[in-house]
């Protein structure tokens, strides 16, 4: 595992030994068992409101951890990467499973939204298949069915699928806490390898996309080892809109991760497109402004100089394919 990996992409098998129940302060607190390693004991609460979550999450300070799917917390505490007292279940929170999407209004995209309904969703495939593109990656189809794309951005790894596809499509997190309402892109969120903007009693409420710009397409694509359930190596997002004549870039956003300490909105690599005609030269040029920025090391499953290349090839191929997208929209 290198500096550059925040662990756990899937659940253990022994998850299922979880027998949960929502706290009550007159019962001792959550002992959790799984896989036959007994965690530390701690409150599990399953607000149903979001002043409620909030509450919950300020009472603890750093010491509270939300579950969305439970897909990384879970093996987190397992294995020992921080201890808790307070577990806070997001899963009824009405404002954190809402999914509202059309072509005029965008995309508002609950932080406790699992992927399953992400890319099962018509209007989303329609109008975000970049979006899609991620969601079907993370993990197998169990995994599907619990993890959230709000917790892979939570979950802050370098190396996280849904985070590049996010910054591509220039995703707004809504955040609330006990200090009041704030919104920051998702570029701006993470802030090191596990780490983020989020403070304490803080949750991550959505995400919300702009509409669908004319004539513009996205896409996701990643570089693993193995063909899927496993962390990769590099992964790239891409989004375009194109000129009238179609033939033309008129912008673009450009998102590489697993290259660096956090996933990086390539902002160079964008502005170099503008204004040209979409083709392999203009792809050229923004894969190697993508590369420039670039700061991978070696680890057990890629070095370096091979991570440097996937950067130029993926950036290649999802521009290839965001403008296809984009011409048939």
């Amino acid at each position: 595992m290198n500096d550059y990996s925040v662990p756990s992409e899937s659940l253990v098998s022994g998850v299922a030994n979880f027998h949960s129940r929502a706290y009550n302060a007159s019962e001792p607190a959550l002992s959790l068992d799984i896989g036959g390693n007994a965690l530390q004991d701690f409150e599990y609460v399953v607000p149903k409101t979001l002043k409620d979550a909030i509450g919950w999450m300020a009472g603890k300070g750093s010491k509270a951890k939300a579950l969305a799917g439970g897909t990384d917390v879970l093996v987190q505490l397992r294995g020992g990467r921080f201890t808790i007292d307070r577990l806070v279940e997001l899963k009824n929170v009405p404002e954190m499973n809402e999914v509202t999407c059309s072509r005029d209004k965008g995309l508002i995209l609950g932080a406790a939204v699992p992927c399953y309904r992400v890319y099962d969703d018509k209007n989303i495939q329609d109008l975000y298949p970049g979006l899609v593109d991620a969601a079907f990656l993370i993990g197998g189809i169990q995994i599907q069915g619990r993890a959230t794309i709000g917790g892979n951005l939570c979950n802050s790894s370098p190396s996280g699928d849904t985070i590049p596809a996010l910054i591509a499509l220039n995703a707004q997190c809504n955040i609330e806490g006990p200090n009041g309402v704030r919104t920051v892109s998702v570029e701006e969120f993470c802030t090191g390898p596990g780490s983020n903007l989020l403070q304490d009693g803080e949750l991550l409420v959505s995400l919300s996309f702009p509409p669908p710009a004319p004539r513009s397409g996205a896409h996701f694509l990643r570089f693993i080892p193995r063909n899927e359930m496993d962390i990769a190596v590099a992964n790239t997002a891409a989004w375009v809109q194109l000129g009238s004549d179609k033939e033309h870039i008129e912008a673009a956003r450009i998102s590489i991760g697993a290259v660096a300490p956090t996933p990086l909105f390539a902002k160079a690599a964008s502005d170099i497109l503008s204004g040209r005609v979409a083709d392999e030269d203009s792809y050229q040029a923004a894969a190697e402004a993508a590369q420039a920025i670039a700061s991978p090391i070696d680890d057990m499953r890629g070095t370096v100089r091979q991570r440097v290349h996937l950067v130029g090839v993926l950036t290649k191929r999802a521009l290839r394919q965001a403008v296809a997208r984009a011409k048939e929209a």
